[in-house]
């Protein structure tokens, strides 16, 4: 009973202690390499070697991602994050995607709403289910099909 209780704690203990390490491969597609533009994961450049060894060496002293990003951010700037912050005015960067896809919803459902409202009444039906014929087509169809009955 000691035992299981030891490793319930061991493991409990364990998981929050490893998630405050981050790992390198999720560190790499969250910054920008400064010569070709790409995230680091993707890109081979001298730059991003040199930015994921710097990576390798902050996550081996088990840095806070936050550390990392704002480390990185004071070497280059802004412009080496993938994502745009989350404060002050970059939050345009988050919102008008967003926005701009619930106006075009709105717009749309407009157009197609008026465009429902603006085709042509249909004639009405009568109690057969059928349009009314021309007067002149009905007497022909009922001449033809007298001359069947005989």
């Amino acid at each position: 009973m000691r035992l299981l209780l030891a490793i319930v704690v061991a493991l409990a203990v364990a998981g929050p202690a490893s998630a405050a390490c981050p790992s390198v491969s999720d560190l790499e597609g969250k910054f920008i390499c400064p010569t070709c533009k790409t995230t680091l994961d993707q890109s081979d450049a001298p730059a991003a070697r040199r930015i994921k060894a710097y990576l390798a060496e902050r996550v081996a002293a088990c840095a806070s991602e936050e550390q990392i990003s704002d480390e990185l951010v004071a070497q280059f700037g802004p412009a080496v994050l993938a994502a745009p912050p989350r404060e002050g005015f970059h939050w345009l960067a988050w919102l008008l995607p967003v926005v701009g896809l619930l106006g075009a919803g709105a717009v749309v459902s407009v157009f197609v709403w008026r465009w429902s409202r603006s085709r042509p009444a249909e004639v009405a039906p009568e109690a057969n289910g059928r349009p009314p014929l021309d007067p002149e087509l009905e007497r022909r169809l009922d001449r033809e099909l007298a001359r069947f009955d005989r």
